[in-house]
């Protein structure tokens, strides 16, 4: 057996069994292997940004890490801004990285690179296998990493010669550790904080809110009249009817600001401190008030769900229902708002969808207007590397065994980084209706502009508009094998979005705004 079989074996064996790809030269005997060895589906990607994007997306809904194989340096640098965006996520990634065989390497061919040093800007573990019967015990030991609780991301460099030399051995797979318990101090002092402090915040974020965390994290509020919210860059929430109407710590600097002022204590549940995306002249760094105290329930990688147990526990906090968050709304009418279009998606999703979200600075405020949604995941891109939407979704509609349908909510600048994702949707007839929200300018920019106190003149604006030419949308969807149809009113949104979730593959809706 050579060390690229024993790879595949391992991997199986620790229950990798999807593997996120965009090869070269030096995994071609990876590829053998996963064309000899069953049980492991290969999806293809057109771009090493796309692969690793998917792999996010898949384990926010497997909860459990495929693998990418990408080639060389380069091509893991080409996935940097995804993998970035899923170390953020907190999202279990094994990354297999080929290499040029060891003594191939000192003579500096030109695909030769620092790539130990590319993975270290991503990843929680790093290693180079140095021969073939260490592959598989080395592939063990990043599913361990990629594994652990919250998720992390671990890369596994394989020169080529460890993949073709004989004497590969498949490893048994290693323990995960289980998620620390929160210091029952921490505990006892988050129930001292509630029961005589008023102006308390209950934050609660990381890798994921679900459902039962928002209970105990209701059930404590309720008790203590303490206040709870979700962190802005909370990778996925539950939402919609039976959950909890939360809300989220808004992106903008001045509207956290004004959001927060009022909290004199926030204890962070699986999160930390919420601060600014950037710096601003003249404007604080932290959103919360400079003289809040701050306390820690549970770190990420600690067990949040039973850390809120324990809080409610010592609080002696009843159960208690979720408020009602009333009727599904109507779907909106003639030309697109954000509010408008919020209420369309919340009125016509699906029951258990999963959305997809990259709406950038237009869909800041769709929150309060999708409550009353039916039952669904919302999918946030934490990290700020644009690009992160198409690819998740199609993680995202594999990682749910294609049973749920995936709204991915497209801003068309940062869709334009990764549109190659609807190329595999395409190839795996993914239920995935994608929603372009088509105002043709970076508008992020544009706000940003404002905040930065800077005068953009006709230079700098030119750089921010993308309508010179034009970019068409459905024709690019079309090309991707993707059917697609433009939209200029929400009725005509509808009716698309309707026609989508009655397929069994994906759809581009080419929405203007």
């Amino acid at each position: 057996m050579n060390g690229a079989k024993s790879l595949v074996s391992t991997l199986l064996k620790a229950g990798v069994d999807t593997c996120f790809s965009n090869p070269g030269t030096s995994e071609m005997h990876f590829v053998a292997a996963l064309d000899q060895t069953p049980g492991m589906h290969c999806v293809l990607g057109l771009q090493e940004n796309i692969v690793t994007g998917m792999a996010d997306g898949y384990y926010r809904l497997a909860g459990k890490p495929a693998c990418t194989l990408l080639h060389c340096g380069p091509g893991l640098s080409n996935g940097l801004g995804n993998l970035h965006n899923a170390r953020r996520a907190r999202s279990g990634v094994v990354n297999i990285v080929g290499d040029q065989a060891t003594y191939h390497r000192p003579l500096d061919a030109p695909l030769t690179a620092d790539t130990e040093a590319l993975a270290h800007t991503v990843s929680a573990w790093v290693r180079t296998s140095r021969q073939a019967n260490e592959v598989g015990h080395d592939a063990a030991a990043a599913v361990q990493s990629a594994s652990t609780l919250p998720g992390q991301v671990a890369t596994l460099i394989l020169p080529s010669d460890t993949s073709w030399d004989e004497g590969g051995i498949v490893a048994e797979p290693l323990a995960v550790p289980v998620p620390q318990p929160a210091d029952p101090s921490s505990v006892l002092n988050a129930a001292r904080v509630l029961r005589n402090m008023k102006n308390v915040l209950l934050l609660v974020g990381g890798r994921q809110v679900l459902a039962s965390t928002q209970k105990l994290a209701w059930r404590i509020a309720q008790a203590t009249g303490a206040h709870v919210m979700a962190d802005y860059t909370t990778a996925r929430v539950a939402r919609g009817q039976g959950r909890l109407p939360l809300e989220r710590i808004p992106y903008g600097i001045d509207q956290s600001i004004e959001k927060l002022k009022r909290f004199e204590h926030i204890i962070l549940v699986g999160t930390t401190p919420p601060v600014g995306f950037f710096a601003y002249p003249g404007k604080p760094s932290i959103k919360y008030p400079a003289n809040a105290q701050l306390y820690t329930l549970a770190r990420p990688d600690q067990d949040v769900e039973a850390a809120l147990q324990a809080l409610a526990d010592a609080l002696s906090a009843p159960d208690t229902a979720f408020p009602e968050a009333g009727a599904r709304p109507e779907p909106g009418k003639g030309a697109a708002t954000p509010e408008s279009l919020a209420l369309t998606v919340a009125a016509l999703m699906p029951d258990n969808a999963i959305i997809a979200d990259e709406s950038v600075s237009y869909g800041r405020g769709f929150y309060p207007y999708t409550y009353a949604a039916a039952p669904h995941d919302w999918l946030h891109m934490v990290g700020g590397a644009i690009g992160n939407g198409p690819p998740v979704a199609t993680g995202a509609a594999l990682g749910a065994n294609r049973e749920r349908r995936v709204i991915n909510l497209q801003a068309d600048g940062s869709g334009m980084y990764t549109l190659q994702a609807l190329w595999t949707q395409a190839r795996e007839r993914l239920p995935v209706t994608t929603v372009i929200l088509n105002n043709s300018k970076y508008n992020i920019l544009i706000g940003e502009y404002k905040n930065v106190g800077a005068k953009p003149g006709p230079t700098a604006m030119s750089m921010l508009d993308l309508g010179n030419p034009g970019i068409d949308w459905v024709k690019l969807a079309n090309g991707m094998g993707v059917e697609a149809a433009r939209a200029a009113t929400l009725e005509e949104l509808a009716d698309l979005m309707r026609a989508s979730f009655r397929q069994d593959a994906p759809f581009l809706i080419d929405l203007m705004v």
